[in-house]
């Protein structure tokens, strides 16, 4: 009894014991199967099935798509996480822990989905697969995420958010590869994201402990976030909101601006060469500057460089839209994501307003990262088409990335 009530004391104290490499390690493996899942979708398979479907204004279709599913995300995430802060799953009179339920229940669904977008003949038929997606890789994210707050100390949160964050970028490096190298077709495509998902994401539940709750500390529901009593997690918001609408800006179109503007043979190949580069840059700086953070203390410098890096890497795109352009762009803006990544995550789960709602929160946090798909269309479709190409695109992508970062400044709690 005594063990059981020290498990639920655990889950809502601060941690101070390091987690371990194999932790690290899981972690790390289902957030790749979900990333993969995630971003293989809208940077490779949605625009190219859209484009079969053989419906006249592909860059619409395209931001429907991402818009819809991007609403149902900003509802999922919050409200898997308040409902993950408050589950007690019983099987057999034993209560488990609240967080791994979610995870296995998102995996699942999302992978679902994942099948049925491989089936599906029409544009409706498109938009609610990636939907179903979607709902399930938001409630399974929101469990992960909390699992960084819940489980690591605050000196080891920058090292251990530049891993979680790597995956980010390797999964859409994954899933490209996948689905352009290794195994052909849209259909087949969407299948073997859904295996990947659940291969990854699975062991992490399975092999991990999660902390029960008891009764006494569920606290009662609410959408409600006192802003005015945590200014640093709202600023925290308005920071990771601009910062990932710039980067929608600017990524969103890839595959179309190397076909209808820089005009390389191969847009396909192109755009996997670029995510390629992209990805030795974030993984050369997430882990390195994640511990440098943790090591010195010190969040907001970092996150404010890493603006300035990929504000120059969106401006290069703006000036010169060529091919060794393009080369220099993405490796710039892996450089400075990784940065960001690592370090405002660990930011971010320094200034989480209450223990007992960290699932929720991060989930309103996760709303920073899905509302972008829904504005970055709307933004990005008429700048494309009206307002002076891709030029103006990426300039505004500079921009509004540079804001996000200054913004970090307004914190107060976090050095």
């Amino acid at each position: 009894m005594a063990s059981g009530v020290q498990m639920a004391v655990a889950a809502l104290a601060e941690p101070v014991v390091p987690v371990r490499r194999s932790w690290i390690g899981l972690l790390f493996a289902a957030n790749l199967g979900l990333f993969t899942a995630s971003f293989t979708p809208v940077q490779v398979l949605l625009p190219l099935q859209i484009a079969g479907l053989g419906i006249s204004g592909k860059e619409a279709a395209l931001g429907w798509v991402t818009g819809a599913a991007a609403v149902c995300s900003i509802i999922a995430a919050p409200l898997s996480g308040m409902l993950s802060d408050r589950t007690r799953p019983r099987l057999f009179g034993r209560v488990f822990g609240r967080r791994h339920v979610w995870t296995l229940g998102g995996c699942l669904t999302a992978a679902i989905g994942l099948a049925w977008l491989g089936q599906a003949p029409t544009l409706l038929a498109v938009g609610a697969g990636w939907c179903v997606a979607q709902i399930g890789l938001n409630a399974m994210q929101a469990s992960l995420s909390a699992a960084v707050p819940d489980r690591v100390p605050v000196p080891q949160r920058g090292f251990v958010s530049g891993w979680v964050g790597m995956p980010q970028a390797l999964g859409l490096v994954l899933g490209a590869v996948l689905v352009t190298a290794i195994f052909s077709g849209v259909s087949t495509g969407y299948a073997v994201l859904a295996v990947v998902l659940v291969l990854l994401g699975v062991p992490f539940a399975l092999a991990t402990p999660d902390d029960p709750i008891e009764r006494a500390q569920v606290v009662r529901p609410t959408w409600r976030i006192d802003v005015r009593g945590n200014p640093d997690f709202a600023w925290a918001w308005g920071t990771r909101f601009l910062v990932l609408l710039g980067n929608a800006l600017g990524t969103l179109y890839l595959l179309y601006f190397l076909t209808d503007r820089v005009k390389v043979t191969d847009p396909e190949g192109g755009l996997l060469i670029l995510i390629l580069l992209y990805t030795v840059g974030m993984v050369v700086t997430a882990v390195f500057f994640g511990r440098l953070s943790d090591r010195t203390g010190r969040r907001k410098i970092f996150v404010i460089w890493s603006g300035v890096v990929m504000a120059a890497a969106a401006l290069i795109l703006a000036i010169r839209p060529t091919w060794p352009a393009a080369i220099v762009a993405a490796l710039l803006l892996g450089l400075g994501f990784g940065i960001y990544l690592a370090v405002d995550t660990a930011l971010i789960t320094q200034v989480l307003p209450a223990a007992s709602d960290r699932a929720k929160d991060l989930g309103v946090i996760n709303i920073a990262s899905s509302a972008p798909q829904v504005l970055g269309p709307a933004i990005s479709a008429p700048l494309v088409t009206h307002l002076g190409g891709y030029s103006t695109l990426f300039g505004v992508t500079a921009a509004v990335m540079l804001l996000g970062s200054v913004l970090v400044t307004r914190i107060r709690s976090v050095d």
